[in-house]
């Protein structure tokens, strides 16, 4: 179904992985009349490309917080975003065993958009426009945060004198064993969380608000009430 294609933004982080898994699947990238034009630029970008470009053929971005709209004037249009953290560094490989939010206003534009996942290799499920916010809201927390709290961890290993490369295969062990939460906090072992908290004031004293807002999360996971963590 999808024969020709043509990437703006083939030497972006997602674009020059598209590129490459396209390629090794026989996909025209060089055609000038191509079926599909995938815009894989930055999301502020996305509108202007989009009007710059024929009318004609699909058109598809790969933003998941972007919604279609953005493509005007185009009608035969859609999404597909990779839920995935791209680096130059890899390639195709990395849409192996990923999931792609496929967003789309007709029957066809799903069944195009499903067709392109497939070539990419990325597990296709629907997502609607109005659901985008709280989509790219759980993404974001999901990849941006989860750099943000392995800083915070290597900053308090760091105080300690502990080797921060240490937490890497503990943070692998989370998620191969499904992310069963384990610790403190699980346990209800509140006089552990008031040491945390004494060392985290007197050493790292920017990472407390941050500790607190996850503590009382973690608490309610795990079924205890939020107001039992240590003020």
């Amino acid at each position: 179904m999808i024969e020709t294609v043509r990437i703006v933004g083939a030497r972006g982080r997602v674009g020059s992985a598209v590129s490459a898994r396209l390629a090794a699947r026989g996909v025209d990238l060089a055609a000038p009349d191509p079926g599909l034009v995938l815009l894989c630029v930055p999301d502020r970008a996305i509108a202007e490309v989009a009007r710059e470009t024929p009318v004609g053929p699909w058109i598809a971005h790969v933003s998941g917080a972007t919604p279609l709209a953005a493509l005007d004037p185009h009608e035969r249009r859609f999404g597909l975003h990779p839920l995935q953290s791209f680096s130059k560094a890899r390639g195709p490989e990395q849409f192996d065993g990923v999931w792609g939010a496929v967003t789309a206003e007709s029957d066809e534009g799903r069944v195009v958009a499903r067709a392109l996942a497939e070539l990419l290799g990325v597990r296709p499920f629907d997502l609607e426009d109005d659901g985008r916010a709280a989509y790219h809201a759980g993404a974001a927390i999901a990849a941006s945060y989860l750099v943000t709290l392995r800083s915070a961890a290597r900053a308090l290993f760091e105080t300690a004198g502990a080797p921060a490369e240490a937490l890497d295969p503990l943070i692998r062990g989370v998620m191969d064993t499904g992310f069963e939460l384990t610790g403190p906090i699980a346990r209800g072992d509140w006089e552990t969380v008031e040491r945390h908290l004494a060392v985290i004031r007197a050493e790292r004293p920017e990472l407390e608000e941050l500790y607190l807002v996850l503590a009382a999360e973690t608490a309610r996971i795990a079924g205890r009430d939020p107001a039992e963590v240590p003020a």
